[in-house]
């Protein structure tokens, strides 16, 4: 079992870079950044998880810059897009951009990508929120394309481009592992046709939470039937509960991130700390 930490980098909390030395020098292994390029002033669509939204979600720096940032400071650990949503970014910059840092980080990216859940959010990029999946899909296989092969082309229904040139290739092959955020119906689909492993978002139910190792299971028993190798699972709002991490080791969850809000350094560091017992406590196997 591996650990990490997704923060959202923003101009009032400690610098991307700051916080990814922080993270590695604490013996966790991951840091995710997570991506919105703007939140519409309407407000129309409700927050995910209910109540207000954070200011992190409109103050954050680009997502990718961030990650350029940790990766220019660190050496061993993984870093993830947390998620990118891939229907507002353009796939032929968006496969440059993800290249270009799988390769400045030595091979050490994990690309989440999901769907989103704000609808004005991704109408102001003209995307038609109703067929976002498929837009989805094809950007991604778009890409897919572009860093497996010497001269790329695509042509489905939102995605088409003929034969083009683009280097750097990733340092990971074929590509940086594409694990699929999300629990819509169709996640699973998705993962097999497209993904390497699967992002669920853990929700908090009255006093206890969803670890959906019910999922998880089905998940497993999907790769069995089409004789694929088990997919590897991160966990976001990941409960700081010793108990609930062993019954997600136990499902075969390999990365356990735990989310902590924006804030500068005075205010995340302590949080780390305190993060950084509770693994060592699960590591030590003395909870």
């Amino acid at each position: 079992m591996e650990f990490g930490i997704c923060m959202f980098a923003t101009d009032y909390s400690m610098q991307a870079a700051d916080l990814a030395v922080a993270v590695e020098d604490r013996g966790f292994d991951a840091l995710f950044i997570p991506d919105h390029t703007h939140i519409p002033a309407s407000r129309e669509t409700p927050f995910i998880i209910g109540g207000e939204l954070p200011p992190d979600y409109s103050h954050n720096l680009d997502m990718f810059l961030g990650l350029t940032a940790a990766a220019a400071v660190t050496k061993r650990i993984r870093l993830g897009t947390g998620i990118c949503l891939v229907m507002e970014r353009d796939p032929i910059t968006t496969a440059k951009e993800v290249a270009s840092l799988d390769y400045i980080s030595g091979g050490r990216l994990d690309f989440g990508i999901g769907g989103g859940w704000n609808r004005e959010e991704m109408e102001n990029h003209g995307m038609p929120w109703e067929r976002r999946w498929k837009v989805v899909r094809e950007r991604v296989e778009a890409m897919q394309a572009i860093w497996t092969q010497d001269e790329a082309s695509y042509d489905g229904e939102f995605v088409k481009f003929d034969r083009i040139f683009s280097w750097p290739k990733p340092v990971q092959k074929p590509y940086p592992p594409i694990y699929i955020g999300g629990d819509a119906p169709g996640t699973f689909k998705r993962i097999l046709s497209y993904g390497d492993g699967w992002v669920p978002m853990l929700a908090e139910q009255g006093n206890s939470f969803d670890l959906k190792t019910d999922r998880m299971a089905e998940l497993a028993a999907l790769a069995q039937e089409a004789g694929h190798a088990p997919y590897p699972v991160t966990t976001f709002g990941t409960p700081r509960d010793p108990a609930a991490i062993a019954q997600l080791a136990a499902q075969g969850v390999t990365r356990c991130i735990f989310g902590i809000k924006a804030a500068p350094a005075d205010d995340v560091l302590p949080r780390l700390d305190k993060i950084g017992r509770l693994v060592a406590e699960v590591r030590s196997g003395k909870s």
